[in-house]
């Protein structure tokens, strides 16, 4: 139900509040992840590599298969009770993480995390519901801004708490608090004004029926595939770069390094967001989406052929001037093209998509970077970012047209 005056505007920054909190919990652990499998007693940097790969995506297929189930219930209960449901999930089994004693707890416990998840969808259909059709662009890019913000700050602290503990546990711990922060923030300070529409009430559509009704939608089908690509781009080396800045370094402890080349990438990405979100509601979306995906791909050129460190470091924070508008303006583009009372359920499908994206990603990438190195994969990346703005250009159409 839309809110008026001021309201959605309180809702939009209570849950861009939420959103920084979440994205340091999730950037806190998440550049130290292939460490911690080597501190877990994997001692090959290959096995660690793919170790990466799998432990980073199991949880993501899971994911997609309940993401639509859980954006259906959105609809017919409200978006604010899956938010507070995510929040609380990711804090209680960061936590576990943080305590496993071998890889394989690691690994069973990241993947059942994945039946809970899906912390952005549930945020996106949120803020969907209650900004105006014609500022969703400028709200949702706001709202990545937000979570870029902590993307900078939740690396940096993780990092210097590794570096001073010597120990890869104290990131899981330090995750799981800020979700229940975000939890705590969300329980007390979120108002939803929610009414179910008469007929979802009366009867709980099957997943086949909803999966038939996004069907229908074709808009937002192609979109599917657009975030897809962009999340398996993003994703298929995420896991695998403290190794390869270990390659650049020889250092033991990256700790503090490894954060601050993620901060890198979430300090750009804080200064582009909200402008390339506002743009892409006076410009065009696809506009929009096509150079951000072109800059993307020329920023994997110079990772891929990095002499050192620094100059990986400096191609990270060129990618985050890029990336920072793909998501935002993909979403709005999303919101644009589905029916308001729908939105919940649209979003579940297009987490779903992400999320098989946040699978795939990791497990070739890290298979890939295990048997053909990660220079390699950072150009393959590239070429998957220039695939994805061709598939824009042929088939994304612009809300109206």
């Amino acid at each position: 139900m839309e809110q008026e005056g001021s309201s959605w505007k309180r809702t939009l920054w209570v849950m861009a509040a939420v959103q920084c909190i979440m994205m340091m919990a999730f950037t806190s652990s998440g550049p130290f992840l292939a460490l911690y499998i080597h501190e877990l007693g994997i001692e090959d940097w290959g096995q660690v590599a793919i170790w990466a790969g799998i432990v980073s995506s199991c949880n993501f297929l899971l994911a997609a298969i309940v993401s639509p189930l859980w954006g259906s219930l959105g609809d017919r209960k409200g978006r604010k009770l899956m938010v507070l449901r995510t929040t609380f999930a990711i804090s209680f089994f960061m936590v576990l993480m943080g305590l496993a004693q071998s890889v394989w707890h690691l690994l069973i416990t990241r993947t059942i995390q994945g039946i809970f998840s899906g912390f952005t969808a549930s945020a996106n259909a949120l803020v969907a519901t209650v900004i105006p059709e014609e500022r969703l662009g400028y709200a949702l890019g706001w709202l990545a801004s937000a979570g870029m913000f902590g993307t900078l700050i939740g690396p940096l602290l993780g990092g210097v708490l590794v570096d001073l503990v010597h120990s890869y546990r104290i990131a899981f711990f330090l995750t799981g608090g800020f979700a229940m922060l975000g939890f705590l923030v969300t329980l007390f300070l979120v108002k939803e004004r929610f009414e179910p529409p008469a007929q979802e009430a009366k009867k709980k559509a099957s997943i086949l029926e909803q999966f038939r009704a996004v069907k229908e939608m074709k808009g937002v089908r192609t979109m599917f595939v657009v975030l897809f690509l962009a999340q398996f781009s993003v994703m298929s080396v995420l896991p695998v770069l403290p190794v390869y800045m270990k390659e650049l370094t020889g250092l033991e402890y990256l700790g503090l390094l490894a954060g601050f080349a993620t901060a890198a990438t979430g300090l750009a990405d804080l200064i582009a967001s909200p402008f390339l979100g506002k743009k892409s509601d006076k410009i065009g979306y696809r506009k929009v989406l096509t150079i951000c995906m072109t800059g993307a791909a020329l920023m994997y050129l110079p990772q891929a052929f990095a002499p050192n460190v620094w100059v990986f470091i400096a191609a990270r924070f060129g990618l985050g001037l890029f990336i920072g508008g793909i998501m935002p303006t993909a979403n709005a583009l999303v919101g644009r093209l589905a029916p308001k009372e729908h939105r919940g359920k649209v979003y579940g499908f297009s987490a779903s998509a992400m999320l098989l994206g946040s699978f795939a990603g990791p497990l070739l990438g890290g298979l890939g970077s295990a048997y053909f190195g990660i220079r390699v994969m950072l150009g393959l990346t590239c070429v998957l970012y220039l695939l994805n703005m061709i598939w824009v250009r042929m088939k994304v159409v612009e809300p109206g047209a």
